[in-house]
């Protein structure tokens, strides 16, 4: 006789069913976020990406203007469309006329539960931030902050939210399953701007806000911008040199910022360099400083960590410098060179003044 055994087959990945219930959100949302007449970059930026996820998913993408009625707001949803935005979500009441979490956190409460869109998308700044947050706690969903990168898994419809973790040194994906909305956060210069097309247009849904002032705990006194005079501004500049732990010494920095001068760029640092007292907050690089998208990007003494990358990887060019020729940072850069920063920096120094000052001259 003999005795044959069944062979089970593995479990493999568990298929997830999404809740009926949650199958009637549908749509791809951004937030605009403006002030004083201005939207906020981080908003258009946001919208490149939501155009790319609605298509993954064959839904619209919307945009969401509160604010005070008047000619503004409205301008604000036409640059939606110019954007990429099928339609645009406008709520004006006086009471939105300047941010306060209350009235803007209802309001937009609001809309999502008469629209139901599956997701929606913020700007990572003070103001996206605080809103975020408390929507999310209101609505009682998910919320990725800091994304790094957006996608669609296609196999259960979810966003999936990239973000750094464990202080930068790793990389997660979260998604949020049986939640709706799926919200997330982005940081300004994290996503490219998509290019402008003022020939598109779409519907405008108006949606009432429903407050009146002594419903508000909080009143806005007086407004006081800041001041940014003389303060750095790398999100915005096109090019940045930075320098590493490799420069050794806080003495040696200043090879960045004669660099710096002879080009016109802005200097930044890691954070290592920020603890240590070399270069003030403002100039950090990085997931916890700044995300910057220059043309140029000139990386001195950095060795390249995810915590680092994530900040500046949307560099149109990279140049690093560094003496150990296995470096992360030279899996990314464009350029490298292997050698002594505080050698090959005042090299490049001398080299562009001289650039500069033939030009001069041939002018």
């Amino acid at each position: 006789m003999s005795e044959t055994t069944e062979q089970k087959k593995p479990a493999g990945r568990r298929k997830f069913e999404l809740d009926p219930r949650l199958e009637k959100y549908k749509g791809v949302w951004v937030f605009v976020e403006h002030e004083r007449g201005a939207a906020h970059p981080v908003s258009w930026e946001l919208m490149g990406e939501g155009r790319k996820l609605a298509d993954k998913l064959g839904v619209p993408l919307a945009g969401v203007v509160m604010g005070a009625p008047g000619i503004q707001t409205r301008r604000f949803c036409q640059e939606a469309f110019h954007y990429g935005a099928d339609l645009c979500y406008l709520m004006e009441d006086p009471l939105l006329s300047d941010y306060r979490n209350q009235p803007f956190t209802k309001g937009l409460t609001d809309l999502v539960n008469a629209y139901q869109p599956e997701i929606l998308l913020l700007g990572a700044t003070t103001l996206g931030r605080d809103l975020a947050g408390s929507v999310a706690t209101t609505l009682q969903t998910g919320l990725t902050a800091d994304c790094t990168e957006l996608n669609i898994d296609m196999e259960n419809r979810s966003l999936a939210a990239t973000r750094p973790t464990f202080g930068g040194s790793l990389l997660c994906t979260i998604v949020t399953l049986n939640y709706r909305p799926q919200m997330a956060t982005v940081r300004p210069r994290v996503m490219s701007m998509p290019k402008k097309d003022e020939t598109r247009s779409g519907t405008i849904t108006e949606h009432p806000l429903g407050m009146i002032e002594t419903d508000i705990v909080t009143k806005v006194l007086e407004y006081i911008p800041d001041n940014l005079a003389g303060k750095p501004q790398l999100p915005f500049a096109d090019i940045i040199v930075s320098g590493g732990r490799g420069m050794k010494r806080p003495e040696n920095f200043q090879l960045i910022w004669d660099l710096a001068k002879v080009l016109g760029a802005e200097v930044g640092a890691t954070r290592p360099v920020v603890q240590a007292g070399w270069v003030e907050l403002d100039r950090q690089v990085g997931q916890s400083g700044k995300t910057v998208r220059p043309k140029l990007y000139i990386a001195a003494g950095i060795s390249g960590a995810i915590q680092h990358r994530v900040g500046m990887e949307g560099s149109d060019v990279i140049i690093a410098i560094n003496t150990d020729e296995n470096a992360p940072i030279f899996d990314f850069a464009t350029y490298g060179i292997v050698g002594n920063a505080m050698t090959i920096l005042p090299a490049l120094t001398e080299a562009f003044k001289q650039q500069l000052a033939t030009r001069k001259v041939a002018v």
